[in-house]
């Protein structure tokens, strides 16, 4: 089994609660052969690797005529995914967030809510079916050679798109809602009251998840909502967070605003970027990006890492009032610089997908990278394991129908509450694994592109391999954040000096137990 961490993990107790506490002080490189294991409750899962990968050039242009955003989350769509022989299709669907933006300047666009439909076809290696099937373990034993055979393609063709509306049929807003707000069936909801975006309701989506009918769930930034569509993109109803969760200010009214954090609730620009259905489609869960602001303890950044997560059962009603589950998740700490330092930031979480009624996969990382600023190494990019089971159920607490932080006066969790607790699984930064599909961790080095900073989109599909019933791929995607040397936004032009391109990475694992579903057999 691999090493945790090529930085620094320190692991220790406090008071009653079993405090993990993981920080890494330099990149966090993985340097042992793959497939790499982590086992949990009794159940092994496995990393096999990169299978294959591709891209879309950054200056793609949408449906809807502005420059294509990807990717904040995405989803193949239900019974669409299908294999024949050596290939894999079917219809992805992808959410951008808010448009192209510049909050420190106070730049935004009048963005219209909306999905990018593509047609998604994954074609791997022609190499046999057990090394193909075991990336990094070929015949002869050779990982090297093997790697070579191990460069299968993704293909992503733009077909449409689906533009999301409110109750009224009215398009949403990605612009800026500053204290302005609307309220539809009884819901106070974010809305510019002037100028871009004036009457509209601000969406700035960050997660999607589909439902077995067709309809969907998008995870919010700016309120924290959930925002329940049918299958034509109208709204139909609202999951509105617990107390806890809203931005609200220090008179404990809404405050949406994204340009400076609320007086409680969720830090500015850190709302539902994970959310996803258990596989039965019974339980919604809902992770916020980093820690609420009266969880955040004092000092840098470091501080924001125990993060919220709630679970709704949406079997009867698909916009529940109140959670059923409600869970701290500690979240990695790390030096920015990867310097060995202190670490000063938190690796937020960008995505999560469910394996079981307690366990999920959360894709955390830095904000290093390709399109980021400063040059600075890229540390820490992880997908982990995360279990619930044994964590305390805050539900019903003061600490959701309240805004009592979690944290003591000291900063740290409370001796009453246990966090669910999270292991390394999939490490994005393995520059064998990445080279073989042109990437690699630094600028200009070797010809290869650099990975690039924000990491935000997962999803699981089954492997339809009966001789591995157990494996799935994970995609996972990046978020591009619009920047293209040629950019259209809004009618108006918003070029950049790079290329940003969009990626999918995909990743063989073996999940024990996973049911698979909507999905058709292969031929």
């Amino acid at each position: 089994m691999r090493a945790l961490f090529a930085g620094l993990i320190a692991m220790g107790l406090a008071g009653g609660a079993a405090a993990q506490s993981l920080e890494v002080r330099k990149p966090d490189i993985a340097t042992s052969p793959l497939p790499r294991s982590v086992e949990d409750g009794g159940v092994t899962y496995v990393d096999h690797g990169l299978v294959a990968a591709g891209s879309l050039p950054a200056g793609t242009v949408d449906f809807l005529g502005d420059t294509l955003g990807s990717f904040s989350s995405l989803s193949i769509e239900p019974g669409t995914w299908k294999r024949d022989g050596d290939t894999y299709t079917g219809v992805l669907w992808t959410l951008p967030d808010r448009g192209r933006n510049d909050p420190e300047h106070n730049e935004f666009y009048d963005y219209r809510g909306r999905l990018h439909r593509f047609r998604f076809t994954m074609t791997l290696s022609s190499c046999g079916a057990e090394t193909c099937a075991r990336p990094g373990v070929s015949a002869a034993g050779d990982r090297a050679q093997d790697a070579l055979l191990q460069r299968g393609t993704v293909s992503l063709v733009p077909d449409g798109g689906r533009e999301l509306k409110d109750f009224d049929g009215k398009p949403f807003t990605g612009a800026e809602p500053a204290q302005g707000v609307r309220t539809e069936r009884g819901i106070v909801l974010p809305s510019p009251a002037k100028g871009i975006g004036a009457g509209h309701v601000s969406l700035d989506a960050e997660s999607l998840q589909f439902t077995h009918d067709g309809g969907f769930y998008i995870g919010d930034e700016y309120a924290a909502n959930v925002y329940r569509f049918d299958a034509k993109g109208r709204l139909t109803g609202i999951v509105v967070p617990p107390k806890a969760v809203r931005p609200l200010d220090k008179a404990g009214k809404p405050d949406f605003t994204s340009l400076r954090p609320p007086a409680t609730g969720r830090r500015n620009n850190q709302g539902v970027e994970g959310m996803a259905l258990s596989p039965d489609g019974k339980r919604l869960f809902v992770v916020l990006q980093s820690a609420l602001v009266q969880d955040s303890a004092p000092g840098d950044a470091s501080g924001r890492t125990l993060t919220r997560v709630l679970v709704y059962d949406v079997s009867k009603n698909a916009t529940p009032a109140k959670p059923v589950g409600h869970y701290v998740v500690r979240l990695p700490a790390y030096d920015g610089k990867g310097a060995n330092g202190k670490p000063d930031r938190t690796a937020a979480q960008s995505e999560v997908r469910v394996l079981d009624d307690h366990r999920f996969l959360m894709l955390a990382r830095d904000g290093n990278g390709w399109g980021a600023d400063g040059g600075k190494p890229i540390v820490f990019k992880q997908v982990l394991l995360v279990d619930t089971d044994g964590a305390t159920n805050l539900a019903g607490t003061r600490y959701e129908n309240e805004t009592v932080p979690v944290i003591d006066g000291e900063g740290k969790l409370r001796g009453d509450i246990h966090e669910a607790t999270s292991k390394p699984f999939v490490n994005l930064l393995d520059p064998d694994d990445l080279k073989r599909f042109g990437l690699g961790l630094e600028a200009g080095k070797d010809g290869l592109a650099q990975m690039s900073e924000k990491w935000e989109a997962m999803d699981l599909l089954p492997a339809l391999d009966a001789a591995h019933p157990d494996d799935w791929f994970l995609l996972v995607d990046n978020d591009n954040d619009f920047i293209a040397k040629h950019c259209v936004m809004d009618g108006q032009r918003c070029d950049s000096p790079i290329d940003n391109d969009s990626r999918v990475l995909v990743y063989r694992l073996t999940l024990p137990g996973r049911p698979a579903a909507n999905a058709s057999q292969p031929r």
